[in-house]
């Protein structure tokens, strides 16, 4: 059978079949949008404090001093975990005695919440901390929500491309957008934090499985100049779309149980386009049913109004598939120069990881107001996309990620140098540090294909997008530094992408070179390379009949 692009090409590029295709599939990403990022305000912690019962006996003025203050933000603030043992205060309120003049507030005993808490509503109305009083002594269930979230986005990117091979594209593309909008459908009944945390780790597997799944159908039906666009700016901007809706769904939804539900909805919408986007004719192919794949395209060739031949694919061309070598985990590592590109691969996917959904996460520790905060950071994903694009196009892969990651991370570090008064100017940094890692995020799937032979190729994008995984799963502790120190996580955050974009130069230059298919192929390592050049120097001077050259 010919090539399955020479067979289609009689199609074109972008006649109505592939613009429904490419703008239904992206589409189709716009719920993985605001899921994704939903803990942001499902997971929200409004100021608390400590509650004093009606019936503590206290005057106003003993009510007022019951909370110890503490440092926060280089402030002094009533606590949020501790109060005054009320049953001292209300002695002194007895007597008579006056709180600070009377009594030496520092010097009294102090105990926990007993009573629970009670929560601003000035920001959020409930949210599941308020729910299940997750503050104080259970504050590290917040992040631990979130990291495990992004573990099952980790399931998912295992599961989701085999499932695909095995099943068909479109039926794993659809059951995983009903996993990701049934279960968070679920998630609005919990009764406990124990039941939402595992219901929203199945919302994960979902939740990347169909971001996987229509990324490879994608990539699978458009040709290959639309293919590209499709999968640098289609599937990232509507992707960023959805990031959008979010802060306007929960500025006017702010209990959490009817956020989600709303959140939920346009799930439902999706489900017409069973009817409307083709399985994969590839994947058909690849079973060897070309009856339904023809069907397809031929389909396809009516809504582009082209006359399709009357033969498309010849089987009796097919022969027995060649017996492929196969490759391992530790073909990673297998040299030298392989094992160095492997290992700061996974850093720099790692790092880019934390950096991007640390500074996601945290939109509501920033100055102002979180709706607001939270929408400009999913705005700030357009513009940088579109860049990341361009860059890709024209100028050295090294360059483009290591100045994106040194823009986005040094801005960032600069945070904690802004006066507490210029509010406007840190959270423009934490913008344009939001910009240059976003842009960097998006480049290096690119990169990361063409460093590697074919081979290994699949096995590198899953190693390293493992590492990308983890980084998100770490990335909500670094956010839960700040209640420690407002500025801690920007400045491991900021330190680490500049360290890793600095670590970026010395990765091979795969601009305009064709992709290797054999491991002899790969680009050096830039210090190996010196060391190559050197060491065929030596050689040549040692013997003129065997000159090593550089690849």
């Amino acid at each position: 059978m010919r090539d399955y692009d020479a067979a289609t090409a009689f199609l074109g590029e972008w006649g109505r079949f592939q613009r429904l295709v490419f703008f239904l599939l992206s589409a189709s990403i716009i719920p993985n949008g605001f899921n994704g990022m939903s803990v942001v305000f499902l997971a929200g912690t409004p100021e608390h404090r400590c509650v004093v019962p009606r019936g503590a006996n206290l005057s106003g003025e003993w009510r007022n001093a019951s909370f110890p203050l503490e440092l926060r933000d280089g402030r002094e603030v009533p606590s949020r975990c501790r109060r005054y043992r009320l049953a001292a205060l209300a002695n002194f309120s007895a007597l008579g005695l006056r709180p600070g003049s009377d009594v030496e507030l520092e010097a009294l005993e102090q105990e926990p919440c007993l009573d629970g808490w009670e929560y601003s509503r000035d920001v959020y109305r409930s949210t599941i901390i308020t729910e299940w009083n997750l503050v104080c002594e259970d504050d590290w269930k917040a992040p631990l929500t979130t990291s495990l979230f992004f573990v099952g986005v980790l399931i998912g990117s295992f599961i989701s491309g085999q499932l695909s091979d095995r099943f068909g594209r479109k039926n794993i593309l659809f059951l995983t957008m009903a996993v990701q909008t049934g279960f968070s459908f679920l998630q609005i009944f919990s009764t406990s934090w124990e039941m939402f945390t595992v219901l929203f780790l199945i919302v994960g597997m979902g939740q990347i499985s169909n971001y996987v799944v229509a990324f490879i159908l994608g990539t699978e039906i458009l040709g290959k100049s639309v293919r590209i666009l499709f999968s640098t700016l289609g599937v990232c901007i509507f992707f960023a779309i959805g990031y959008m809706l979010l802060p306007l769904f929960a500025y006017f939804i702010r209990d959490w149980r009817m956020l989600l539900l709303a959140l939920t909805v346009p799930g439902l919408f999706c489900i017409p386009l069973w009817w409307i986007i083709p399985e994969s004719p590839r994947w058909l192919i690849s079973q060897g049913r070309y009856k339904e794949a023809e069907a397809i395209i031929q389909k396809a060739a009516k809504m582009n109004g082209i006359p399709a031949p009357a033969v498309l694919f010849d089987t009796a061309e097919d022969s027995k598939p060649q017996q492929q070598q196969k490759a391992i985990l530790l073909d990673l590592f297998r040299t030298r120069n392989i094992a160095t590109i492997t290992i700061m691969s996974l850093l720099l996917w790692f790092f880019t990881s934390i950096g991007y959904f640390g500074l996601s996460l945290s939109t509501p520790d920033w100055h102002g107001n979180a709706y607001v905060n939270c929408f400009l950071s999913a705005v700030i994903e357009v513009p940088a996309y579109v860049i990341a694009w361009l860059l890709l196009r024209s100028l050295p892969r090294r360059y483009s990620l290591s100045g994106t990651l040194f823009l986005g991370g040094s801005v960032v570090l600069f945070i904690q140098l802004v006066p507490a008064e210029l509010n406007v100017l840190s959270v423009g940094l934490v913008m344009l540090g939001k910009f240059g890692i976003t842009a960097a995020f998006s480049m290096l799937y690119v990169y990361n294909v063409e460093l590697y032979p074919t081979l290994v190729r699949n096995m590198a994008v899953g190693a390293t997008s493992t590492a990308s995984r983890l980084g998100s799963i770490i990335a909500p502790y670094f956010v839960y530094l700040g209640a420690y120190d407002r500025f801690l996580p920007y400045i491991l955050m900021g330190s680490l992408t500049v360290l890793i974009g600095i670590l970026t130069l010395f990765l091979p230059e795969s601009f305009g070179n064709p992709l290797p298919e054999r491991f002899e192929q790969m680009l050096k390592v830039k210090c190996f390379r010196n060391e190559q050049q050197t060491t065929g120097i030596r050689s040549s001077k040692e013997s003129p009949k065997s000159l090593i050259t550089p690849l």
